[in-house]
Formats: C-alpha cells, structure tokens, sequence
C-alpha cells in the first residue's frame, strides 16, 4: 500500500471492498473511534471525523494500528 492523502471513501473502501462506500465509510470510522488510542492520536494532530480526506501522516498512523488494509 502506497502511503499518501487518500479520501474517506477511497480508503474505507480498501478496508471493506465488499460494503457500499456508505456502510465502509462508517465502519472504518467505527473502527477509528473503538481504537481509543488512534482516536486520541488522530485528534491531536487535527484530525476532525467531518473531514473528507485523511493526510498521509493520518494514513500512516492507521495503518499502523488497523494492519495494512
């Protein structure tokens, strides 16, 4: 997986290829906020959940935490 700013779809969808980018969209936010600690780390360096992308440094991070989709 190239490490790069990638929508919340786009990477939801990488993640659930099998879901509607809807129901992939909310489950991997879903999967972001059971993760106390990515949640935490996401928000301390600007992540707010009514963003559309996440920036490299946020996909890196969950990637880190979730496992390479």
């Amino acid at each position: 997986m190239r490490i790069r700013c990638y929508s919340k779809r786009e990477l939801a969808m990488m993640y659930f290829p099998n879901l509607t980018p809807h129901a992939a969209t909310n489950k991997l936010a879903r999967w972001i906020s059971r993760c106390r600690e990515l949640d935490d780390t996401l928000r301390a360096i600007g992540y707010t959940p009514q963003r559309r992308f996440f920036s490299s440094k946020e996909v890196r991070l969950i990637v880190d935490s979730l496992g390479e989709p």
